[in-house]
Order: C-alpha cells, then structure tokens, then sequence
C-alpha cells in the first residue's frame, strides 16, 4: 500500500519535458511548495530514488538530481542507508510587530516613499509600450544577424579560461588587460591611432562612457554646444551632470563652427558634443575643413571636444573619415565608441579614448560604479579581435545592410516620389526622412500603429522648420521593409487627408 507521503507527491507532482527547465527543477520546486503548505511535514520519510522513479514514470537519475537540488537548497536531509527526510528551514529573521491603528498595513509593501527625494524631470522614461507586429527604431542592428552558434561555442571556451578565473578572483590588476591590448591594436589598425592601453577606458555602453566623462567634466551651470537637432540621451546625460545646453546651427557639412565663433567667447563654452562622422540624427557628416575649424577654436578658447562616433563600423561607400581624435595634438578630444555592434547586446562595450590623465581619473570613477566589469565578455571580444572574426563580422554584415539601404532608398522612391525628401547616406543605419508637406508626426504615428506599425516619439521631429523621421533600417529584411513603407504611406494618407 502506498504511504500518504507517496498519494500527495501522485496527486501533486506534473512537470512537462517540453518546458526549457529541467524536469528534476519542476519537480524540485513542487516538493518544496507542497513542504511550505504543509503538505508534507518535517521529519516525514520520502520514498527512495527507485520509488520514486516508478511513481513520477522518470529515469532514476532524474530522481537522484530531485533530492539533491532539495538537499541543497537545504529542504531535506540525506541520511545514508536510511533514507530521505523533510526538512523546514529555520526562520531567522524574527517579524517586526507593528503596532498602532496602521498594524493591517504593516505587512505590505508601500506604493510611495515616507520622506522627500529629489526627483529628476530630464530622466523621465521615453520607453513606450505597443502591440504592433513591426517596430521602428533609430538605427539599430539586426541582432538575427549574430552567428549564435559560433559563439555559444566561444562563450563556452572562455568560461572554462584557467587565466580567466584567475583574474576573476583579484580584487585589483597589476598588469594591463587583454583585452584593451587587443582594443588598442584594432583601433591602432581600423581609426588611424597611436594609442596605448592607458589611453582607453573601456565601459559598458557609450552612454555609460558619455556619463563618466560628463561627471568629470561638466559642473553646474557649464555651457554644452550641440547640434540644433542631437541626441535626446546624450542631451540628457548633461543635463542631469547641471550643465546649461546650448544648440548649434547643423547643414549639410555638419556642426555650424562659424557660429560659435560669432556667439560665444573665449572660456565660456565648457564642451562641444559633435558626432562627427554621422549627425544624430540628420546623417550628415562633418566635413574635413570644419573638423580642423573646430580642434583650432577648442585650443584657442579652452574647450573639450566629445566626438561621439557612434557607428564607424557602418560604412559602406568609400573609406570611413578618421575621427578628429587622430589629429589631435593638444589633448582637447575625448572620443567614444562601440566595439562589437554586430553581435548580441550583451556582447557589445563602450570605450573612451582621451589623454592619459583623464582615463586615470575616469577610471577611479568607473570602479565607483562597475569595479569588476564583464570579464568573459571582453575575453571573448578580445579573443576575436586577435583572430579576426570582428573584422570579417563587420564587412559581412555590411554587405546586408547596404543592399537594405539601397531597397529601402528604392521603396520609398516608389511609395513617397513627391511626399518625402532624403539623402541616402554613405553608412549608418537611419535615413533621415523629411516630409514636404507638414503634417503632425503625432498623428502619423497614431496612425501607423493603427495599421500594426509603431513610430516611437524618439525618432519624430517636428517643429516650426522640421518635419521629419529618423528611420531605422537595420533590423528589417527586405521583405519587412517593403511591408513598413506601404504600411507608412497608407497612415500619411489618412493624417493628409485629415
């Protein structure tokens, strides 16, 4: 006759092996809930391996792997040759009573805060939800792209690195690291710089980059030129650092430099934030006579140039212009990149490349906010560095994503001839698309998610001389695209119409 300990595990236990968690997991964790309901109580035998096997219809050995994940978890104790018993661990943290008339809300978590914090209007999310099929962005890469099983192998390689583990168990290192050798021979070879390790900071993201170096840069008040239209995070970013945002006049040869020399005077500009190989978010390139226009105005009147050069890797006519970084002589640039946009999101990093003595300061703060970083990841980055496999990703991916470029460019020849004006750019991932008409980009969008497209608000741009989308390509095929025009036309002739 079966025990009752037997009955309540038939009636209770189910588990389905198409399910990504193992089924000795699933039935783990149904023991436990059934220990925690008291359905089972402390001190109560349960069966052996073997019964167990027949009662639940799996392979011992998932029987075995059930009750050591219980033992483990410190739920029951093995005994050997007598059996396995239930245990309930102790609770140690003593319940504060409560006392008062607010006893019946002491036990659950409140909504607000009982004290004043500071709240920060700039950091307010621009993250929108939607149920649409397609989705637009600001010029993303296709992540369908990443060779998944290439580097599940490389993952698995770096993980079992004896050096690595070595590494991941010091609190500090003595010696520069792999990886920002690595990072210095591919920047050395792909950007035209003579750098060393001690001049690169290597961070998370570029906008973890960008807030590190605002922090030491930027105090209350400071004076930071951007472009008329820029990037709504880095704009951001100095703004919660307290500095003063000034915008800047952006043509088709990039940043207006004439015109900070005509309205602003020496030492009254703390920094200028320039993307200079592509504008966000207009593409356009800032010009070889206006990028030495600028490292001699920064010298002459004391300011830092940020060069952002968010997508150098996405070239795909000509050769790609060397930063400004490259040319500089007197320390004034601090430039910031990405390394590994082809891959996985949590394969890719952040890097700044400045004058020693600020990457020293920089990384002080670093440690404040990131002391150990992603170790596997920059042993996997700088592993395909050494071997190549970044650059050939790079050139592979972007033979793709010209060919989308370019149907994308001949879709909306076809669909908006007389509606839209653009350029199509030499690289990137966006097409600055202006409309000929004004219309509201507010109804356009509500529109378009009507036809199953979302246009988050961070690529509309509307004001009194503007009208225009940043229009993220990347992460479409050419089938998608198609679809996405026509579903884009049809709201323009709905909003037109209107």
């Amino acid at each position: 006759m079966d025990s009752p300990v037997n009955n309540i595990l038939k009636q209770l236990i189910s588990f389905d092996k198409s399910l990504v968690r193992p089924v000795y997991v699933q039935v783990a964790q149904q023991i436990i809930n059934a220990i925690q309901r008291g359905y089972i109580s402390k001190g109560h035998k349960l069966p052996g391996t073997r019964t167990l096997s027949n009662l639940l219809t799996i392979h011992r050995n998932t029987a075995v792997a059930i009750y050591d994940e219980l033992a483990s978890q410190g739920w029951v104790d093995i005994v050997a040759n007598k059996g396995t018993f239930v245990l309930e661990p102790e609770k140690t943290t003593a319940k504060i009573t409560a006392t008062g008339k607010s006893v019946n809300q002491a036990y659950s978590y409140p909504r607000e805060a009982g004290f004043p914090f500071q709240e920060s209007f700039h950091l307010a999310s621009t993250v929108q939800e939607t149920t649409a099929t397609f989705v637009m962005n600001d010029g993303k890469p296709d992540l369908r792209l990443h060779p998944t099983h290439q580097f599940s192998r490389w993952y698995s390689a770096a993980m079992k690195r004896k050096s690595l583990m070595h590494h991941w168990n010091r609190s500090t290192a003595s010696t520069t690291s792999n990886f920002k050798t690595q990072l210095c021979n591919y920047l050395n070879a792909t950007r035209g710089f003579h750098i060393h390790p001690n001049h690169i900071l290597s961070t998370r993201s570029t906008e973890m980059s960008l807030y590190i170096v605002s922090q030491l840069l930027i105090k209350q008040n400071d004076v930071v030129l951007v472009g008329q239209l820029s990037h709504y995070a880095s704009n951001t970013i100095f703004q919660e650092a307290g500095a003063t945002i000034k915008t800047i006049p952006v043509d088709e040869h990039g940043l207006n430099v004439e015109y900070i020399k005509k309205h602003f005077i020496k030492n009254s500009i703390r920094c200028v934030y320039v993307c200079s190989h592509r504008h966000y978010p207009t593409t356009e390139t800032l010009n070889a006579e206006r990028r030495l226009q600028l490292l001699q105005l920064a010298k002459s009147y004391g300011f830092a140039i940020i060069e952002d050069d968010y997508d150098y890797d996405f070239q795909f006519e000509g050769s790609a212009m060397l930063p400004m970084a490259t040319a500089d002589a007197d320390g004034m640039v601090i430039y910031l990149g990405k390394m590994g946009q082809s891959l996985f999101t949590s394969f890719q990093s952040g890097f700044v490349v400045a004058p020693e003595n600020l990457i020293s300061e920089a990384n002080n703060y670093l440690s404040l906010l990131d002391e150990q970083g992603d170790l596997i990841q920059q042993q996997m980055l700088a592993e395909l560095i050494s071997e190549g496999e970044i650059y050939r990703l790079v050139k592979k991916n972007n033979l793709i994503y010209k060919q989308r470029c370019n149907y994308l460019c001949e879709q909306l020849k076809h669909y908006f001839e007389d509606i839209v004006a653009f350029k199509k750019p030499s690289g990137g991932l966006a097409i600055w698309l202006q409309f000929r008409k004004t219309i509201s980009l507010v109804r356009l969008a509500e529109e378009a998610e009507k036809n199953n497209l979302f246009l988050p608000k961070t690529i509309l741009y509307q004001d009194k001389s503007t009208c225009a989308i940043r229009l993220g390509y990347g992460h479409l095929n050419e089938e998608e695209l198609e679809t996405i025009v026509i579903k884009l036309k049809r709201a323009y002739d709905n909003v037109a119409t209107l």
